[in-house]
């Protein structure tokens, strides 16, 4: 099974068109040591012809240019693709915005919880996939599928769960505290496996916090993608970025014991990438502490155009 990564930023990329921080700032200016980043997208396939889409980026467009593997085959005919679907992990706008970059009648599949589906349903401007050619099929959590392309199975057997997030920031209901309305099938993890081989790995770009069932799920896996947004809590405050800490939106931070390096750390995790960087992080930054001290801790900060064999 290979995987290649096709954006590793978080919501706004990096750099961030509006934003002056010093990451955006210095990638902007191409300073050494900080690579500018697409939001975070991944794409998967067992036969290396046939490939499915892990979210939908706002940057699809520009990282499917990026990757010729995801190019119309030559000899395929004036349209065509081997992107035969896509399964969303929830409803950000930095998930499912990438859907408006494959309209133009290429059938595919499109995977989510019936939350997410329902937030497709809810805009029309989703519907330029047409539905007679693009089908929607809900997820239900514990309970394999085999993703299935335009002529059937695709080699990828995927399993969605439940991990603690948050209601996409345009959704939120206006109640007080964290969480503000979310419900489960809001945010998804999921566990990929190639059906030929079963080798399988974990995709969980979203994570408020890690609880006992996920500890239990990721115990002993051989590889993890896991949500890399912010390395302290209050970060984008620091720098003046936004007003709005890591447990506001939903995300777990990197560091202290609370964070994912010393909640991960015993569960004897063959492979751990971090993905969903958000532009504030530190992590961005080759060299600085904060990048050695995860990378000390056996973590690989993820890049666009990153590849692993599985």
């Amino acid at each position: 099974m290979l995987i290649k990564v096709l954006g590793s930023a978080a919501g706004g990329g990096l750099p961030q068109w509006n934003c002056n921080g010093r990451n955006s700032a210095d990638a902007r200016k191409g300073v050494g040591g900080i690579v500018s980043r697409t939001q975070a997208s991944v794409a998967v396939s067992a036969d290396g012809r046939q490939w499915v889409l892990l979210n939908a980026a706002p940057d699809l467009r520009q990282q499917i240019n990026a990757t010729p593997e995801l190019h119309p085959a030559p000899d395929g005919g004036p349209r065509n693709s081997p992107i035969k679907a896509v399964v969303l992990t929830n409803g950000e706008v930095d998930a499912i915005a990438g859907l408006l970059c494959l309209r133009e009648g290429q059938p595919l599949t499109v995977y989510g919880t019936a939350r997410v589906l329902d937030v497709l349903a809810s805009n029309s401007v989703f519907d330029v996939l047409d539905p007679r050619m693009v089908r929607r099929k809900a997820v239900i959590y514990g309970e394999p599928f085999a993703v299935e392309g335009p002529s059937g199975a695709v080699g990828i057997e995927i399993e969605a769960f439940p991990v603690l997030g948050k209601v996409p920031l345009y959704l939120e209901d206006g109640k007080a505290g964290v969480g503000l309305g979310t419900q489960e099938g809001d945010t998804t993890g999921l566990k990929v496996t190639d059906t030929a081989s079963g080798r399988h790995f974990f995709y969980v770009p979203g994570c408020a916090k890690v609880d006992e069932a996920l500890r239990a799920r990721l115990k002993g896996a051989p590889l993890l993608f896991f949500d890399g947004t912010l390395y302290t809590n209050d970060e984008m405050i620091a720098q003046g970025l936004v007003n709005k800490t890591g447990e506001r939106i939903g995300h777990i931070i990197m560091s202290g014991e609370k964070g994912s390096v010393a909640q991960l750390k015993p569960l004897n995790i063959a492979r751990k990438v971090f993905i969903h960087i958000n532009n504030s992080n530190p992590v961005l930054r080759e060299g600085s502490p904060e990048r050695n001290a995860v990378e000390s801790a056996g973590w690989e900060v993820g890049y666009d155009a990153m590849e692993v064999k599985v």
